[in-house]
């Protein structure tokens, strides 16, 4: 048996122990000494214990877990007072931006009912969602910024995994998504982190490609979309494990398929069609269609969670900008699985992307020491909010605009050409 093969004779808990494990050495590469913040709902508290486990086994001094309950998030929106929802915890995201200035890492479990929020007031899902971007914006800046290693992984809760297998028992629906999890994770295989070694080398090999391209804009075009995203000046791809401002090495997301750039926020003209739902802070979006006018967005509809959606785009001048454009086959392994996750994490590693809001500095060349100024002047865009949503298929082509305006085939049909 192969390090890359799967192991059938894994048991659920030896798997969700090496997701733990793959958590840490692996989307963290955390450090002898080094703190750990975790948030997770009370539902991945099975994970929690695995990867607390594993974080002190790889030296971690201290490893504090922040949880939310989906309960007690429900109540606020049945109970509280109106003028509540314009206030968030800004002693809570100070203390986390304070832990990371001192050297903690960051992981985040996801796995949350992707229509918690469905049945609540659009305006106060918009007000507490702005009043938290706002105060969590010290600490987003250094995740952003890339001056921490961090990870995202995922738990297969009751409510995610009845929206995922609507059809099934919650029994079998829960068995079914931790299947998919573990799968898009690797670890369900002889050896996952020779696995992952693997893995990055072909998405740093990718990466290497386009860099050497330099292109100036890509152009995409399939059903519903015609849109033409400008790249910022000196912008760097990036994919798969990375290394820090601290110098650490980790893989930000458990999965990723992804290689992704930073767009110029002032170059990107067209119209686009999202191809996945979009799964934000316990809205549903679907089917969202935008019209862009140099960089920004000047049209915006949804056929569900408009309200929604609408209210994002007004969060900031930033918010109807792009940060991010990634670049994923449609071959990719969560794409083949069939599934639609409802889950950002996962759908965005089945399909290229684009996302409203804040850039990485991390994409552009030299950008881990530029002020903010500086990168601004390169057209890196800057928000309260960073949300991907999914815009590749099987139908869509994408082209590369070399800066000499010469045209060449990225990708045909979903595929890298």
């Amino acid at each position: 048996m192969t390090k890359l093969n799967k192991d059938p004779s894994l048991t659920h808990e030896q798997k969700l122990d090496r997701l733990g494990e793959v958590a840490v050495r692996v989307g963290l590469g955390l450090q002898p000494g080094q703190e750990l913040v975790m948030t997770a709902s009370l539902d991945a508290l099975p994970l929690v214990r695995r990867i607390t486990e594993h974080a002190y086994k790889a030296g971690a001094s201290l490893v504090t877990t922040l949880f939310s309950d989906e309960e007690a998030t429900l109540m606020r929106y049945r109970h509280a007072p109106d003028g509540s929802f314009d206030v968030a915890s800004g002693w809570l995201y100070d203390g986390m931006a304070s832990a990371f200035r001192n050297g903690a890492a960051r992981l985040a479990i996801a796995g949350e009912n992707p229509s918690l929020l469905a049945g609540q007031d659009p305006d106060k899902v918009s007000r507490a969602n702005r009043a938290r971007s706002k105060a969590y914006m010290p600490a987003l800046e250094l995740i952003a910024g890339f001056d921490i290693n961090w990870t995202i992984a995922s738990f297969a809760s009751p409510a995610w995994a009845k929206a995922v297998f609507p059809n099934e028992t919650e029994e079998v629906a829960v068995a079914k998504l931790w299947d998919a999890i573990f799968a898009a994770s690797r670890v369900d295989l002889v050896d996952p982190v020779a696995a992952w070694g693997e893995h990055n080398k072909a998405l740093h090999a990718r990466t290497k490609l386009l860099n050497d391209k330099r292109y100036s804009a890509l152009r995409f075009v399939g059903p519903g979309t015609d849109l033409t995203v400008g790249l910022a000046d000196d912008h760097e791809w990036e994919g798969g494990a990375s290394t820090a401002k601290n110098g650490i090495v980790c893989n930000p997301n458990i999965p990723s398929e992804e290689v992704f750039t930073t767009p110029h926020k002032n170059r990107v003209s067209g119209h686009v069609t999202s191809t996945k739902p979009l799964s934000y802070q316990g809205t549903l979006i679907e089917d969202i269609q935008v019209r862009f006018e140099e960089g920004r967005i000047v049209d915006a509809t949804a056929r569900k969670g408009s309200d929604v959606l609408s209210k994002v785009l007004d969060t900031d001048e930033g918010a109807r900008r792009l940060g991010e454009v990634a670049l994923v086959p449609d071959s990719s392994p969560i794409s083949a699985s069939g599934l639609l996750f409802y889950n950002t994490l996962f759908d965005e590693n089945a399909a290229c992307h684009i996302a409203l809001g804040q850039a990485y500095a991390k994409c552009i060349r030299g950008g881990d020491t530029m002020s903010q100024e500086d990168l601004a002047a390169r057209g890196a865009n800057k928000s309260l909010i960073h949300i991907d949503w999914m815009i590749g298929s099987r139908h869509i082509d994408i082209d590369g605009i070399g800066q000499d305006g010469k045209v060449e085939p990225i990708m045909r049909q979903g595929e890298w050409a």
